[in-house]
């Protein structure tokens, strides 16, 4: 494990405490001349409008992120997982592909998807006869959040069927078998038997797409760059804003200590429910 903790260590561990360390000082992260300003950027930080409402994006987020994609992908796991159609394994990697996708490559194909002018989506609504459901989807003010969204839905959701499948398959068949004797729908047998077996792998889902929601950023910047106005701007737009546009690396150092510290306490708040279920059965 040695040489594994020690690229962890220079990689992520150093730069993660020199991070926590800068954002106690004033820094422009080009000169020389640092000041100490104790807690001064985080006194900002609770003030500062627009990050607050850029954070509160990304939890709205967590709904495209998370929720959606989880309850898609036990759909599609309890069909995949015990279903015998014909052709499964092609289903199953046609599902999972996009989430093997660069993000950037992911959010130039949906850029083009959603254009208004010359977009699929559009062309399609005017096909059939839909117009006045077009849009400039990624332009809308409304719209554009959700529009964002949906392209995280997409993504994500292939990664919670593939971990589901997983889970099923260690699922003893003989429950299934013994509940259908006792009459017993599909749906009751998700509800009673598949889901309760897969408390691990459900919180596992959680964690993961709930880190990947709070920092999201490649997919916000290439689809709108946090516009129309700040309509998608999200706290990893706003740290790299401060950090590399406005010269203020200190500030953006209170930033994303903060966005790490509730990552932190919610990945650990996930863990904690999990640990307790696991020794309560």
């Amino acid at each position: 494990m040695l040489p594994g903790l020690l690229v962890y260590f220079v990689f992520t561990f150093i730069p993660i405490l020199e991070t926590v360390r800068t954002s106690f000082y004033r820094w422009d992260g080009f000169s020389s001349q640092k000041f100490f300003i104790g807690l001064g950027n985080y006194a900002r930080l609770i003030t500062d409008n627009v990050f607050l409402s850029a954070f509160f994006h990304n939890l709205v987020f967590i709904i495209f992120y998370c929720i959606i994609p989880i309850l898609i992908g036990l759909t599609l796991a309890s069909l995949l997982g015990r279903g015998k159609l014909p052709g499964m394994n092609f289903f199953r990697t046609i599902l999972f592909l996009p989430q093997v996708i660069s993000m950037v490559v992911v959010g130039v194909i949906w850029r083009w998807i959603f254009n208004p002018t010359f977009g699929p989506l559009n062309l399609a609504l005017n096909a059939l006869g839909l117009q006045h459901l077009t849009r400039a989807w990624l332009g809308d003010f409304t719209l554009a959040l959700p529009a964002v969204g949906s392209i995280a839905k997409w993504v994500e959701y292939g990664f919670c069927m593939i971990l589901f499948l997983a889970g099923i398959q260690r699922i003893p068949e003989e429950y299934y078998e013994a509940s259908s004797l006792d009459g017993a729908s599909s749906f009751q047998q998700l509800i009673h038997i598949t889901i309760p077996s897969l408390r691990s792998e459900i919180g596992v889902a959680m964690i993961t797409t709930i880190v990947a929601a709070l920092r999201v950023f490649d997919l916000v910047y290439v689809t709108t760059r946090g516009g129309p106005g700040n309509s998608t701007l999200v706290a990893g737009i706003v740290i790299y804003r401060a950090a590399f546009l406005q010269n203020q690396t200190g500030y953006a150092a209170a930033m994303a200590t903060v966005l790490m510290l509730i990552i932190l306490a919610i990945s650990l708040i996930i863990g904690h429910f999990q640990s307790r279920n696991e020794e309560l059965e």
